[in-house]
């Protein structure tokens, strides 16, 4: 009989626990630790399952209102470990936490949602950390863009005619011309 993990039990040797893998010699195994290993065997995982299994799935995390967090409670909320954290500050330029007189790293609500950003572009969009530092630079400057104002089209008369009121306004507010 074969088993999930390869291993090839002997049926002559079942009732004294001793098991055959295939190529080596016998290993004595006892009959509790076959039960428990006959438990935890599981069939082989397909590539597909292996990569559903590997990739990590970011809940929607709600940020509290605070001003300022602590790297413990941004490693909490993230669910990552602090020195990743620590770590991505000397790879992102956008994630810069201020810190207190004690020393201690104060991340704003800007810096969790870069931690969040960051954390989906590399765990759940498979960037390297060149690819996603460079994917932020590149949504940053499409952010600094921007719109122009939408100013009314005038015409030429309309600006003189404007101009005009507008000397009128300043010719009652300049002081008046003693009249001899």
């Amino acid at each position: 009989m074969i088993r999930y993990d390869g291993i090839q039990e002997n049926p002559e040797s079942e009732n004294r626990g001793l098991f055959e893998t295939p190529g080596h010699a016998r290993n004595a195994i006892g009959s509790e630790a076959k039960s428990a290993m006959s438990a935890t065997s599981r069939p082989p995982m397909s590539s597909r399952n292996k990569a559903a299994s590997k990739s990590v799935k970011t809940v929607d995390v709600v940020i509290p209102d605070k001003l300022y967090f602590r790297i413990g409670e941004v490693a909490h909320l993230c669910r990552l470990p602090a020195y990743v954290l620590r770590f991505w500050e000397t790879e992102f330029p956008q994630l810069r936490p201020v810190k207190g007189s004690t020393g201690q790293r104060m991340y704003r609500h800007k810096d969790v949602e870069n931690v969040l950003r960051i954390k989906k572009l590399l765990y759940e969009e498979g960037f390297t950390i060149a690819g996603a530092r460079q994917h932020l630079r590149a949504e940053n400057k499409v952010d600094k863009k921007q719109t122009p104002l939408p100013f009314p089209e005038r015409t030429a008369p309309d600006l003189k005619q404007i101009r005009q009121g507008l000397r009128e306004i300043l010719a009652m507010l300049s002081p008046r011309q003693k009249r001899a």
